[in-house]
């Protein structure tokens, strides 16, 4: 039964705060507000929903408040307008309530929404979606904010509730029922705007067909769409196609997306030209910045649907999501055999940052179970820009998948995080990765554009693995600076960058970064320090059949610098270029046999080298660290001419084939050098070097050096050749550039014999002849050998 209260004592009883701010007006507003109560003037209170219900004495026009909804106290409470009904104003049990006589009560004066003054239960037994879902319609109809401090909720069948409101779940916890997953997620961050098509005239189309190209700063055509997110595709242009055991697949549409300021001004770097387009579309971003915040997500674990959503789906730029922890229902576990996407996914979005958010990345190869056929994962989308991940948490053992999984990105940024995996699959341009973690499933990437990452560990057997499924490639700059790769405990094949792909045409050009450069790098095998594994600085493919299809590109500048082995005394390799000619670089080079004009930089400096002494395999890839070979017969100006500098490297062995380029050798302790029969087709130059023979196989000179270009020594030493480890004397004659007061070979500035050679010498009573020591001091390849 109501109370019939006064003005004076209605403020004394509820506050200021229990009535709300009532504005002036007659009726009531949209913003559902109405006339402060006059002095006489009576406020019938009922201390739930269901007394309210039940009253027969309430007449239009009455102003009530509720102490709570099934409860007083149950923080349900609210105030009312009693009217009659209307027709187009029905009922949800929240904003509208069904009353006797033909009434209803309005909810007014309402600053903040929360899920109870909605009635949801919280009794395990409720789908509290659908009270949730009636708040959540009501804060967007009254742009007001959904404040729900605590509560515990469970969902069952409820799934796209639409916000559009800041929302602050505080210390809630949503129970999530994964059997009733679906292609709509729980919850969606709605547009303020739909997307508009863009119809240009033909004149208009021309013009912006030809200004949509890389380098691209303004589009004039566009002003009229600033502030929006832009997609262009071409679907009679397929590019991408994916290269995988299930067959090829028909690829993906040619498409950009950017942001439009002020006057057409284009945000984003356009990777692409196009010829033509299907659809031009703009995607309003907002012009204020929604924040969504807090909450725990527990999750039953049991999806049954192929790629069902499970989570929130973020279809608004300008968003902020944070402070919220996802994981399984204490006591189950992930047991789904279908893979899901994302408890986070993203579509169509421009400027959203996800951050302090603990999150978890799914089950995929379980062992002794039947394992999800495909990847299943924590954050998935396509077409999103300018999107920052900051402090995520989401690691797995090696039965889970990747955490993130996204198509079509651009200006990703990953900070401060833990992930078990970062999978980009076709076309991310510009990813930054910063002070980060991530677990055993690694970087598996593909794109272009800017690839910086920076402080970051890696767990797995590849620092950066490009996906071979779509080229393996990155078609921009490749910096990493100051990271650590922690190879897998039993790890058989190991390596810095791996660049393997089927060679096949992808339908675009694939290759090894326009730059590329890795520093101050560590390699740590502590954990497993009796690891044999052949680690790689770059695993790159051999390409025979395609290479001219798809303008297979190799680096203008390449570097690895500092690269440091902890933990094991096996260090690593350099990399294999297959075959020079295979390439197409930005800058023509050029050979005629006067010069080398190079196109390519390439520096190993200060790498910790595998000893390779005890390796004797008729693979040349069991043997050398730097593989470089050509085919010389016809190459083209834009093939690969390269310039190789190689630093404070010791133990080194390199086959140089067929090759061609400037090798310039410093301060390095050399143990082999080899190449096929024919003079190499370049220069071959060591300055401040150790040469430290290593006879493999007794037929052949440790040192096979002959150049077109020449060859040449300055300030190098040169050691007694060893068999198996042990001195071989008389393998002197084996050493290719000189035998003792017989020959000296090529361009000589102060050249040395170590001290182990003068001692055998000594013991021998060989006397060096002058004429010898002045070859080695100073001699021209134009002088006499012998």
């Amino acid at each position: 039964m109501a109370n019939k209260l006064s003005r004076r004592k209605v403020l004394s009883t509820f506050g200021l705060t229990g009535l709300g701010m009532l504005a002036s007006g007659a009726n009531a507003s949209v913003t559902g507000m109405v006339p402060v109560l006059k002095e006489g003037e009576v406020l019938l209170v009922f201390s739930t929903i269901a007394a309210l219900k039940e009253s027969s004495s309430l007449k239009s026009g009455n102003f009530v408040q509720t102490a709570g909804y099934y409860q007083v106290g149950d923080s349900g409470h609210g105030t009312y307008l009693i009217r009659e009904v209307q027709p187009d104003q029905p009922a949800d049990n929240g904003s509208i309530i069904p009353l006797k006589k033909n009434l209803v009560a309005q909810l007014i004066n309402v600053t903040a929404v929360n899920y109870k003054l909605f009635g949801a239960l919280g009794d395990k037994i409720n789908d509290d979606g659908i009270q949730i879902k009636a708040a959540h319609n009501y804060a967007n109809a009254q742009l007001l904010p959904v404040i729900n401090p605590n509560g515990e909720y469970w969902f069952r069948e409820t799934c796209a509730i639409g916000i559009r409101t800041n929302t602050d779940w505080g210390q809630s916890i949503f129970h999530f029922d994964e059997k009733f997953n679906s292609r709509e997620p729980r919850f969606k961050i709605l547009a303020d705007k739909p997307p508009v098509n863009i119809i240009l005239s033909d004149e208009s189309k021309k013009s912006l067909l030809n200004q949509l190209k890389p380098g691209v700063q303004v589009i004039p055509e566009l002003a009229p769409y600033k502030n929006c997110l832009i997609i262009i595709a071409d679907t009679n242009d397929m590019i991408g196609l994916r290269y995988q055991s299930t067959g090829i697949s028909k690829g993906w549409a040619r498409e950009e997306l950017f942001y439009v300021e002020e006057h057409g001004r284009i945000v984003g770097d356009i990777a692409w030209s196009f010829k033509g387009y299907t659809s031009l579309i703009a995607y309003p971003a907002s012009d204020s910045y929604l924040n969504i915040t807090g909450g725990t997500f527990y999750l039953s674990g049991d999806n049954e649907g192929n790629y069902f959503e499970n989570g929130i789906r973020v279809e608004r730029s300008r968003t902020l999501l944070s402070n919220q922890w996802v994981g399984l229902e204490p006591g189950k576990q992930d047991v789904a055999k279908i893979q899901r996407s994302g408890f986070y996914s993203l579509r169509y979005v421009f400027d959203v940052t996800v951050e302090n958010i603990r999150l978890l990345p799914w089950e995929k190869d379980r062992v002794g179970v039947p394992m999800v056929p495909q990847g299943t994962y924590g954050i998935s989308g396509n077409r999103w820009m300018n999107v920052t991940f900051r402090n995520i948490t989401a690691e797995g053992s090696p039965v889970h998948w990747g955490v993130f999984g996204t198509n079509l990105t651009k200006n990703f940024r990953i900070e401060s995080c833990v992930l078990n995996r970062v999978d980009v699959h076709f076309h991310c341009w510009n990813l930054y990765i910063k002070d980060s973690k991530v677990g055993q499933r690694g970087l598996t990437l593909t794109g272009g554009g800017d690839l910086f990452v920076e402080n970051t560990n890696v767990n797995t057997n590849a620092f950066i693995s490009f996906r071979s499924d779509y080229g393996a490639k990155w078609d921009g700059d490749i910096r990493i600076r100051n990271c650590r790769l922690i190879p897998r405990t039993n790890a058989t094949q190991v390596s810095v960058l791996q660049f393997t792909v089927a060679d096949f045409d992808f339908k675009y050009p694939v290759g090894y970064g326009r730059t590329l450069s890795v520093q101050d790098m560590v390699i740590d095998f502590t954990g497993d320090p009796s690891n044999k594994a052949t680690c790689w600085l770059m695993r790159t493919s051999e390409w025979t059949e395609n290479a001219d299809k798809v303008a297979l590109f190799f680096p203008d500048k390449l570097e690895f610098s500092n690269i440091s082995v902890r933990g094991r005394k096996q260090g690593v390799r350099l990399m294999q270029i297959f075959d020079c000619s295979k390439f197409h670089m930005t800058q023509e080079g050029s050979y005629d046999w006067v010069r080398l004009q190079s196109n390519s930089r390439i520096l190993f400096r200060n790498i910790d080298l595998e000893n390779l002494s005890g390796n004797t395999g008729t693979k040349i890839a069991d043997r050398i660290h730097l593989y470089l070979n050509d085919t010389p017969e016809g190459k083209r100006a834009d093939a690969l001419y390269p310039d190789i500098r190689i630093q404070d490297c010791n133990n080194l062995r390199a086959y140089v084939g067929k090759g061609s380029g400037n090798v310039k050798f410093e301060n390095c302790t050399i143990q082999t050098i080899e190449k096929d029969a024919a003079e190499f087709s370049g220069r071959l130059s060591f300055s401040g070097c150790e040469f430290d023979p290593l006879i493999d196989d007794q037929a052949k000179l440790c040192y096979d050096l002959d150049s077109e270009l020449g060859v040449s020594f300055t300030d190098c030493i040169v050691y007694l050749p060893k068999v198996k480890d042990q001195s071989a004397t008389e393998q002197l004659d084996r050493i290719g550039f000189l035998k003792l007061n017989k020959q000296v070979r090529f361009n000589h500035s102060n050249t040395r014999l170590g001290n182990d050679i003068i001692q055998y010498c000594k013991s021998k009573g060989i006397k060096l002849e002058p004429k010898f020591i002045g070859m080695l001091r100073s001699h021209h390849e134009l002088e006499a050998e012998s």
